[in-house]
């Protein structure tokens, strides 16, 4: 890696692949910066969708057991992102002071993963809760060491308004390939016979491949030699700038109330599909049925996503956001009547497809834009801290939401593996559709009081490049 002056202005760091810092970013940097997403897409859908079934069902941990180990793993990773934040933009090294959290973080990764999903079998009782709670701690706390400083790389590759809608509409793109092999690995663990087997099979190969992903794209991505030194020296006030941001103090409340709302989709959809849909009705098993309707998910965040990319800069990513959250919300409203139909469970969730993928391209590409207006007012770059900060919301919010669906499904008398009650039923239509789908209208209500715009961008950089200049 060696430095060059771009525009007589900026020391960008130059790799194989490309520039960062560039206003126009190579396809070899979009690749290197989104291929570990197909690493983590072999277990990810797992890890979202079946984790807790897998525990209840198989393992057979009480429910309330198992969503207070996830909510205390999530807060105890929301806890340790901003100091993971903090410490990356803080970090000097020949590596750069993002790559080398990438490069330690690859192996405790891999290995926290293949330990959540293969507990010894002679381990019951207070032990494998016990075990699960330690996997679920090194996993959490070594994919906090990749993902803040990842988030906080891609904010740095480019600093152009609609580039950066580019990067991460094309990272999504590419983080779907992952999720498909996802789908296959889903399939072959409900449909398996001895689910132990295959949770131990397939995640040392989704170990094997992330460690190897992340190694492998970290080694060629570029990253800004000139932005090292530039974080906070004060911890607390590195944080408290997030909130003194007011354009990213709006998001916050976004984030918190859509993950809130949102975080039962994954708890629950498989719960959904074994015990509330009546599976006589449809014309496949219950198996194949889980994964179509998954694939009815992907599929549409995979094949439009270069449309949102271009899309968005006639809209707006504001608009466009926004409108991605009505539909949603509209749609979770929708499944709670039509849960007794599966065609109309495969449209609601083509549809739902369709819109979680707009909120997935523009919204870290607002939220990069939001950091830039941080420079503005301090003079410093933290990037590491934001998504720190973002990812402790989010992650709150989820830890309440897994510490509700747990209690509440022990206090509705849920028993694994046999016919549910009516009431379980209902419990289970409630918190799957009607949560999200107000958490959805919540979120697009505060974020219409969203205003940081192209224009503000434009006039911000302008700002910071003659700051640069003098």
């Amino acid at each position: 890696m060696k430095n060059q002056s771009i525009t007589g202005q900026e020391n960008l760091s130059v790799s194989s692949v490309g520039v960062a810092g560039a206003e126009k970013l190579t396809t070899g940097v979009i690749w290197a910066y989104s291929i570990p997403r197909i690493g983590f897409g072999i277990m990810g859908l797992l890890f979202g969708t079946y984790l807790m079934k897998f525990s209840t069902d198989v393992l057979l941990i009480a429910p309330a057991a198992m969503g207070a180990l996830i909510a205390a793993s999530r807060i105890w990773d929301g806890v340790s992102d901003p100091l993971a934040g903090y410490l990356s933009d803080r970090t000097h090294s020949r590596f750069g002071r993002r790559r080398i959290w990438l490069f330690m973080s690859s192996v405790p990764m891999s290995l926290g993963l293949i330990m959540i999903w293969s507990p010894p079998s002679s381990l019951e009782g207070v032990m494998l809760i016990a075990w699960m709670g330690l996997a679920l701690f090194v996993y959490e706390t070594a994919s906090t060491a990749f993902f803040v400083p990842h988030g906080a790389l891609g904010v740095e590759l480019t600093p152009n308004y609609h580039e950066r809608t580019r990067l991460y509409g094309y990272s999504h793109m590419i983080g779907a390939l992952g999720s498909l092999l996802g789908l296959i690995s889903l399939y072959l663990m409900d449909s398996g016979e001895d689910k132990r087997l295959w949770a131990i099979i397939l995640s040392s190969i989704a170990g094997f491949c992330i460690c190897a992903m992340v190694l492998g794209s970290t080694f060629v991505l570029p990253e800004r030699a000139d932005f090292q030194n530039r974080g906070s020296e004060n911890p607390f006030r590195s944080f408290t700038d997030v909130f003194r941001n007011k354009h990213a103090r709006l998001l916050l409340i976004v984030y918190a109330i859509e993950t809130f709302g949102g975080a039962t989709i994954g708890l629950l959809v498989s719960y959904i599909v074994a015990y509330v849909i009546p599976m006589e009705n449809v014309p496949v098993d219950s198996s194949v049925f889980f994964i179509s309707v998954l694939v009815f998910y992907f599929v549409p965040q995979f094949a439009f996503a270069p449309l949102w990319i271009k899309l968005s800069t006639y809209t707006g990513k504001k608009n466009l956001w926004a409108a991605s959250m009505w539909i949603s919300a509209l749609v979770f409203v929708g499944y709670f009547f039509a849960l007794n139909s599966y065609i109309m469970i495969w449209l609601l969730t083509f549809i739902l497809g369709t819109s979680g993928g707009i909120g997935a391209v523009v919204a870290p590409a607002i939220s990069a834009d939001i950091i830039d207006y941080d420079e503005y007012l301090t003079g410093e770059r933290k990037e590491g801290t934001y998504y720190a900060v973002w990812n402790m919301v989010r992650k709150g919010a989820a830890s309440l939401t897994a510490i509700i669906t747990g209690f509440v499904l022990q206090w509705v008398g849920f028993e694994p593996n046999v016919e549910q009650t009516e009431t379980t039923k209902i419990v289970f239509r409630s918190l799957f559709a009607l949560m999200p789908a107000g958490g959805y209208m919540i979120g697009a209500l505060v974020f219409t009081r969203f205003s940081f715009n192209e224009k503000e961008h434009s006039d911000v950089r302008r700002v910071l490049a003659t700051r640069t200049k003098t």
